[in-house]
């Protein structure tokens, strides 16, 4: 059997289509020389296991260092009981030691004997000095533990620190989603560390990028080498534009086009393939882009996205959280300026997620968009969201955590229900832009919608609105569209004497429906 892309856990040579898994990690032979404990963080499913535990292996295998990555993810059910946590954490460590090194470097037999609260010093403090070699320790999945058995982790490991080499590891690193002053403490008021004092020994901070352009065709290429299938020049630029090399996203476009979509090796993956494996990851929200979608809950992360969705300035978000949304993979900085939406499709999954409660709302909707043949008519599609606006739209509002954008998702929840018959529905915004672009096509119509919002103490957006989707139709090739202006202002006017449409043309001749709501 051949290989295949994979989508969960780290990845094997023997049964993955993988890159070299080092390849992607900051050069740290320096570091760990130098006797440094750091951290390295990245957002789930990047390869951060895969990578460490290469590394690991590579260490151990030069005969300069005993090199392990072990686990502390076994101590989270006991985020208050420290010294509860000690001990499946330590059989856990004892278990990875045993099946990663050789007999000669394992931990000394019962390693745990110290006291409670001080058994994880301990036991390293008995392990680097039985250790022939140095002692380098790797520790994954550190900010699963929370509140004190976290703290009592980290103080543990700094007051082991003064002892390297011969008495403590020479090097540790904590591998994680967050760097150390993200990691989850109930304490002081406050739901994270803020500080990253009990780790204060640390030297540096890494993370471990995405692949890029180069790297998804090499990978893309082993499919070919072992089928024979081709994957075009011009899909491998498209999946890398659409996931912008983030590795989970690279895979699992590639295994559901090679799996489920194209079966047969001799036909060859196009742009089209790779599209369509994009929409259906996006509908099935696999794990990753539905614990993705579930940050979007948190305070923090939605003082940050709902502006950007809404085409607004952050206003006065602290540092950190800027850095909290880049950590997770959410968001990223623009080369050319600003914040952004880490990639395309987590662009689509954003909006999408957030349509969810208002989509579930919906009333009953018949589909009298579509005419006798079942294409799309735009003049019947207009009528019946009109009536679906006046009748539902402001109800719906409520149903919306993100009050900002309450009317785009409202709007978007109406056009899944027309999309689900056999479109699709794309969306373009951006930090500062002050508009939704909406593109929906279906069957061979495209149609282009910008939505723009009327708020207090700001003018008519009319114009400046009829402007910006003259040259989103450009882009797209089409002649006309629908401006959508959603008053928001305190003091306006009745939704039943303020719903209305009008046809303007833009200075391109290009016609555009009007439609205040």
């Amino acid at each position: 059997m051949s290989r295949w892309f994979n989508t969960a856990g780290p990845c094997k040579a023997d049964i993955h289509y993988m890159l070299s898994p080092t390849s992607r990690l900051p050069d740290l032979d320096r570091l760990i020389a130098q006797e440094s404990y750091f951290v390295i963080h990245a957002p789930r499913q990047t390869g951060k296991t895969t990578a460490v535990l290469a590394l690991a292996k590579q260490l151990t295998e030069s005969g300069r260092y005993t090199a392990v990555m072990v686990s502390a993810e076994v101590g989270s059910p006991y985020s208050h009981d420290p010294s509860a946590a000690e001990l499946p954490i330590l059989d856990a460590w004892w278990a990875s030691a045993k099946f990663d090194l050789p007999s000669n470097l394992y931990p000394p037999k019962q390693w745990e004997q110290g006291q409670p609260g001080r058994r994880i010093q301990a036991a390293l403090q008995a392990w680097a000095q039985a250790s022939p070699r140095p002692l380098v320790l790797f520790i994954d999945e550190i900010d699963s533990l929370q509140d004190q058995a976290l703290i009592s982790m980290l103080r543990q490991l700094r007051d082991g620190y003064r002892n390297r080499p011969k008495n403590f590891p020479l090097s540790v690193g904590l591998i994680g989603l967050r760097d150390v002053r993200d990691y989850k403490v109930a304490s002081g008021g406050s739901e994270r560390l803020s500080t990253a004092s009990p780790f204060n020994i640390k030297v540096r901070s890494l993370t471990l990028r995405d692949f890029n352009a180069t790297e998804v065709r090499e990978l893309y290429q082993q499919h070919t080498l072992d089928t024979g299938q081709v994957f075009t020049p011009e899909a491998t630029v498209m999946a890398f534009n659409l996931t912008q090399g983030q590795p989970w996203l690279v895979n699992a476009l590639a295994k559901e086009v090679v799996e489920e979509m194209v079966t047969d090796t001799t036909v060859a993956i196009t742009p089209e393939h790779i599209f369509q494996a994009k929409e259906v990851l996006i509908a099935r929200l696999d794990t990753h882009l539905d614990s993705l979608a579930e940050r979007l809950r948190e305070p923090r992360v939605k003082a940050i996205i709902e502006p950007i969705l809404a085409g607004l300035e952050l206003g006065n978000v602290p540092n950190d959280d800027i850095q909290f949304v880049i950590d997770l993979g959410l968001c990223k900085m623009d080369p050319l300026g600003g914040l952004m939406i880490a990639n395309p499709i987590y662009r689509e999954v954003i909006p999408r997620v957030l349509a969810v409660t208002p989509m579930a709302s919906l009333p009953q909707i018949a589909p009298s968009w579509l005419n006798l043949s079942g294409e799309l008519d735009t003049d019947a599609l207009l009528q019946a969201f009109l009536k679906f606006w006046g009748q539902h739209g402001e109800p719906l509002l409520g149903s919306v955590a993100y009050h900002e954008i309450a009317p785009h998702l409202v709007l978007m929840a109406f056009l899944h229900r027309v999309v689900n018959g056999g479109g699709t529905l794309e969306r373009e915004y951006a930090i500062g832009r002050d508009r939704m672009d909406l593109c929906l096509k279906y069957g061979n119509i495209t149609l282009g919608i910008e939505l723009k919002v009327w708020r207090d103490k700001k003018g008519d957006p009319l114009e400046d609105g009829i402007e910006q989707l003259d040259s989103y139709l450009a882009r797209l090739k089409v002649n006309f569209g629908w401006l959508i202006i959603f008053d928001q202002r305190t003091k306006a006017p009745p939704l039943e004497s303020r719903l209305t449409t009008q046809v303007t043309t833009t200075k391109n001749r290009r016609s555009v429906t009007v439609v205040r709501a």
